[in-house]
């Protein structure tokens, strides 16, 4: 082989790698992101919340009384959150998931984890 067909050849070589590289980084999963979510005047905002698996989910009470993140399911139970705190839950699995104060039965929300 003649010394321009080998490098023609390591050219193309090197071409398709790096094609194949780009094309590798595109079907990725999106990075997990961090979703703020508010309790404020007896209420979850958003009331819906769409989430991936893996999200960081971060309440913060802006009432002045302490509340609670329960879900219905008992997937997961923030305990009481004061005036003022937050609490952070990781969205585990997808799926539909209901949610609501014990302290305050009416207030309700649902995380949409897909």
């Amino acid at each position: 082989m003649k010394r321009n067909d080998r490098r023609l050849v390591v050219a193309r070589t090197l071409s398709l790698l790096a094609g194949a590289a780009l094309l590798a980084g595109c079907g990725s999963a999106p990075r997990p992101r961090t979703v703020s979510l508010t309790i404020e005047n007896l209420a979850f905002t958003p009331a819906t919340a769409t989430v991936a698996p893996g999200d960081t989910l971060v309440w913060t009470n802006r009432d002045l009384v302490p509340h609670t993140v329960t879900a219905r399911d008992g997937a997961f139970d923030s305990g009481s959150i004061a005036a003022g705190a937050t609490w952070t839950y990781v969205a585990p699995r997808t799926g539909t998931v209901a949610y609501y104060c014990v302290f305050h039965p009416t207030m309700q929300g649902t995380l949409d984890i897909h």
